[in-house]
């Protein structure tokens, strides 16, 4: 496991996707899969970054997990701020035009649909959301 803690803020989105990059990198991840995983990183650290501390800045922690048969990569990340279950917004209906679709939740919609597991936990006054990738 490797991790790193560091400010939510939108300007830190580029290191933490060079953390999880390196570890992806080292194990031979796909390039789909790499840009899966780096798509989902920019919406879900963004998404810390804007509103769990907000108007404040506080830590969050990425955590890069590796486990065996099949090869996956599982990304956790937490925080302390404002619970807050991405998770439970309806899906949007993408069948409707842009401009028939309400604002919002088009970015976790393509996390869900491009990742092999997600889920989130709110445990002891933590955002604990996870992604999991086969990378195989």
């Amino acid at each position: 496991m490797k991790e790193l803690t560091i400010n939510a803020t939108v300007e830190n989105i580029e290191k933490v996707t060079a953390f999880v990059d390196e570890q992806l990198e080292a194990l031979g991840c796909p390039l789909k899969a790499q840009m899966q995983i780096d798509i989902a990183i920019d919406e879900l650290f963004g998404n810390i970054a804007h509103y769990a501390y907000n108007p404040k800045v506080g830590p969050a922690t990425v955590r890069v997990d590796v486990l065996q048969e099949p090869l996956s990569v599982v990304v956790t990340f937490i925080d302390n701020g404002v619970a807050y279950d991405p998770l439970a917004k309806e899906d949007p209906d993408v069948a409707l035009s842009a401009e028939e679709r309400k604002i919002g939740g088009l970015g976790i919609y393509m996390v869900k649909k491009s990742m092999d597991e997600i889920s989130y936990e709110y445990k002891d006054g933590q955002n604990i959301l996870r992604i999991k990738k086969q990378i195989d």
